[in-house]
C-alpha cells in the first residue's frame, strides 16, 4: 500500500466521520442557541435548562439519523475491505 492509498483512506474516513456526526451537532448548535437566546431574554441562569434538552434533542436526531449513520459507515468499511481483498 503506498502513501496515496493511505491518505486517501484517512482522508475518506475523515470525510465520513464529518457526514456521521453532522446532524447531531447542528441539532446540538441550534439548540444550544435557541436556549441561550431564552436565558438571555428571561434572564433565566439554570444550568439543567441548557443541558437536558440538548441532550435529548441529540439522542432524538440519532435515533432518526441512525439508518443514515449506518449506511455511510458500512460503505466506508465495504470499500476498505475491497481495498484489503484487491491488495492482498
Amino acid at each position: 500500500m503506498t502513501g496515496a492509498e493511505v491518505l486517501d483512506i484517512a482522508q475518506d474516513g475523515v470525510w465520513t466521520l464529518i457526514f456521521v456526526s453532522a446532524p447531531m451537532m447542528l441539532v446540538g448548535l441550534i439548540v444550544g442557541l435557541v436556549i441561550a437566546l431564552f436565558q438571555a431574554l428571561t434572564q433565566i441562569q439554570e444550568q439543567t435548562l441548557v443541558f437536558v434538552p440538548k441532550i435529548v434533542a441529540i439522542f432524538v436526531t440519532m435515533l432518526i439519523t441512525l439508518p443514515f449513520m449506518g449506511a455511510m459507515m458500512q460503505g466506508f468499511m465495504t470499500r476498505i475491505a475491497d481495498m484489503i481483498v484487491v491488495g492482498g
